[in-house]
């Protein structure tokens, strides 16, 4: 499906785009996204009819003005579809790749089978009729049914999330485009004003409190001691998303409280705090009070999304860790191993 284009010379200037008037959410029921993740384009309209993105953007470096509107389409459409924003990201690096950003029509003898639109999708392929796929709200639509369909796509690398797409028989060809999607998609997102919220949850089914481990010792050291007895007695308490105590809390949250009670300031955000301190190597070398870090409901294994915190062992060996874990719950002990086969970071808070 993917053709060769000439390489497009330049990096995205890096500008701020003016917020857009009369862009639209449509609340649709997503395609299998979570429903704790939403997005909304301001001003919103309850018109499902009206168009989703400007019809004029201004070109960003070696992108032009409509090569920019059709990547606004992309993004509106995946932002509307409640699609985390990581998926707009590899939509917008797969037209890149597929059309450089271009809406294209058959292309004669130089068309590559039936390929047409901003992702090339073949109407022989099942992809819809040629009038459907020329028009970029619902070639992208398409693009995101098959994307969120991906087992496991918001932990994949952005080249093989697009590839089980595409099916391209140029598979490494989307890695190229990453960094410029993720410029562009910042860019549009901005002057579109759109919000995402999304409660930070860890994306995992339910657990019990474990309760605190059989031979669960506190850590000696004072401002360890009093980092994990701080989280502790936060048990029971609900998660609230963007809650800092003290009645309630969000994963990033709890952990910026209990640090502080440590007398270390940690950034507020999981996005922040996954650089903060120095990174542990394994769950061997963990000591309690280590920050650990999975996806969670709408991040990535690059872009962990949630953050718990290692409180020790039991009389066996066996790791535990407190956190808050998603709306609906509240914070609790379990076993680190309920977290192992996804553990993006692992980092140690420093004075």
């Amino acid at each position: 499906m993917t053709r060769r284009w000439p390489i497009l010379a330049g990096g995205l200037a890096v500008v701020v785009l003016a917020p857009l008037a009369l862009i639209v959410f449509v609340a649709l029921a997503m395609l299998g996204a979570r429903p704790a993740m939403g997005c909304a384009i301001s001003p919103p309209t309850v018109s499902p009819s009206a168009t989703a993105a400007p019809t004029a953007w201004p070109g960003q470096g070696s992108w032009n003005s409509e090569q920019v509107s059709n990547a606004a389409t992309i993004v509106s459409v995946g932002a509307e579809l409640h699609v985390p924003r990581y998926g707009w990201e590899i939509a917008v690096a797969t037209a890149m790749q597929e059309s450089t950003l271009r809406n294209l029509g058959h292309l004669g003898a130089d068309n590559d089978h039936d390929s047409l639109g901003l992702f090339q999708q073949r109407p022989s392929q099942g992809w819809g009729t040629p009038e459907q796929i020329l028009d970029p709200r619902y070639a992208a639509r398409k693009f995101y049914e098959r994307l969120v369909k991906v087992y496991g796509w918001q932990t994949m690398p952005l080249t093989q999330a697009a590839q089980a797409v595409q099916r391209s028989a140029f598979p490494a060809a989307y890695a190229r485009w990453q960094p410029e999607a993720q410029q562009l998609v910042a860019l549009i997102s901005d002057g579109m004003n759109i919000v995402c919220t999304s409660d930070g949850g860890d994306g995992l089914p339910p657990l019990d409190d474990a309760g605190l481990p059989d031979g669960f010792l506190l850590p000696l050291d004072p401002p360890l001691r009093a980092v994990v007895t701080f989280a502790l007695a936060q048990r029971g308490k609900p998660y609230v998303w963007g809650a800092e105590g003290p009645d309630s809390y969000d994963c990033s949250g709890l952990m910026m409280a209990a640090w502080a009670k440590g007398g270390v300031q940690i950034p507020r955000v999981t996005a922040d705090q996954v650089h903060t301190g120095v990174a542990i190597s394994s769950l061997a070398a963990m000591r309690p009070g280590d920050l650990i870090f999975i996806p969670g409901s709408d991040g990535t294994m690059s872009r962990p999304g949630h953050v718990g915190m290692y409180i020790g062992t039991d009389r066996d060996g066996r790791q535990y860790l407190v956190q808050a874990p998603k709306t609906g719950d509240i914070v609790k002990i379990v076993p680190v191993s309920s977290w192992s086969r996804q553990i993006a970071a692992i980092r140690r808070p420093m004075p």
